[in-house]
């Protein structure tokens, strides 16, 4: 394995990283659905409290799968690239043919 090789394994790692956490991922979802969403309207829609959405948010946008849209005082946000939209489909087709194998996988669990 060259080193080309290893460092995009590892960002590619810290990219499903990203889509691993709950809250993040119920974002993109949230995001995919409806386009355009502020903190508040994920906070209602997602629970918690608003510094935490807030900053998985921000963890989104920094990482470039979130952009913003600032109009006055409120900040809308939006998935960054149709690539990511693309990966939360793909994701859902694999999970339908191998999600019960995921679910019972010993060397992961489910919640906190």
């Amino acid at each position: 394995m060259g080193v080309d090789t290893r460092v995009d394994v590892q960002v590619a790692a810290k990219l499903f990283r990203g889509f691993g956490d709950p809250t993040r991922l119920a974002i993109l979802e949230e995001l995919a659905e409806d386009g355009e969403l502020r903190v508040k309207d994920l906070v209602d829609r997602l629970g918690g409290s608003q510094s935490n959405i807030s900053g998985h948010v921000g963890c989104l946008k920094d990482c470039g799968l979130v952009s913003d849209r600032p109009e006055g005082r409120q900040v809308f946000y939006r998935i960054s690239a149709p690539e990511v939209v693309a990966a939360l489909r793909s994701a859902e087709a694999l999970l339908a043919v191998s999600g019960q194998r995921i679910e019972l996988c010993p060397n992961y669990r489910l919640g906190p």
